[in-house]
């Protein structure tokens, strides 16, 4: 009788030992999980001191943050997709991005500033400061390095749209924008076969008037996409958050954490 009650016991210990064991995993997997779910739409924005771009990234500012990768939405087996990846920075006067893309024809014609430049090849960045506004600030560039800079407000998915004054039209504006681009294995121009190119900007705070809270600080928050469309096989859409249904979907943005 003892020695069936000492098997019993023995038993009973070795299933508690493997029921905490399990339930240890579990939640240690749990926690990586949403780990990984957190960096996934959270960026670090680190700070840099003002830098004059040159349109390849080769300034040593850009070794101090990582790069971010552009995911493929749709029209293509993501195998089959170019690669897209971005990194930014920011200063005490504005915010810099850097894009770097894969890419076979060069399919851009528009040559001048503030055209529909999303119908072309183009790279786009959305920055919505403030979340107690539907207010934000869309700035897109073609690889011929044309721009395109919006203040918007999203009134329930109705867009109005405005270009912020100043910022091509004065050379020593506090407002204007810088913009370069590269192509990379081809020529700058219509139709050209290439092998990619890259898109670096600068994007001064003032710009962003009247949006609020456009002076970032350590500790600072905005919500924020990064997008690329590509035209080789018809749009071809990547972003770095997902959206529901177009790039406006501010309310998908992901979080920027200035450091």
């Amino acid at each position: 009788m003892q020695s069936i009650m000492k098997k019993r016991l023995q038993m009973n210990m070795l299933l508690i030992m493997i029921l905490t064991i399990a339930g240890t995993l579990a939640a240690a997997s749990s926690i990586q999980i949403n780990t990984d779910q957190e960096n996934e739409d959270h960026m670090l924005v680190k700070k840099t001191d003002d830098f004059t771009i040159t349109g390849d990234g080769s300034s040593k500012n850009w070794n101090r943050t990582e790069w971010h990768e552009l995911i493929q939405r749709r029209n293509h087996d993501q195998s089959d997709g170019y690669k897209s990846e971005f990194k930014v920075l920011y200063s005490e006067t504005g915010i810099y991005i850097l894009y770097r893309n894969e890419d076979r024809i060069l399919n851009a014609t528009l040559e001048e500033h503030f055209s529909e430049l999303w119908y072309e090849d183009v790279v786009e960045a959305f920055f919505w400061t403030d979340e107690s506004t539907p207010d934000y600030f869309e700035y897109e560039l073609s690889p011929l390095n044309y721009e395109l800079p919006l203040i918007v407000t999203n009134l329930e998915g109705e867009l109005v749209h405005w270009i912020p004054f100043a910022n091509s039209y004065h050379e020593e504006s506090d407002r204007k924008t810088q913009h370069k681009t590269t192509i990379i294995g081809g020529e700058k121009r219509s139709g050209a076969a290439i092998e990619g190119w890259i898109a670096e900007i600068f994007i001064p705070f003032k710009l962003m008037h009247p949006l609020k809270k456009i002076y970032p600080d350590s500790g600072s928050k905005w919500r924020a996409n990064f997008y690329r469309v590509d035209y080789d096989d018809g749009a071809t859409p990547y972003s770095w958050q997902p959206y529901e249904t177009n790039f406006h979907d501010y309310e998908n943005y992901g979080v920027l954490l200035f450091e």
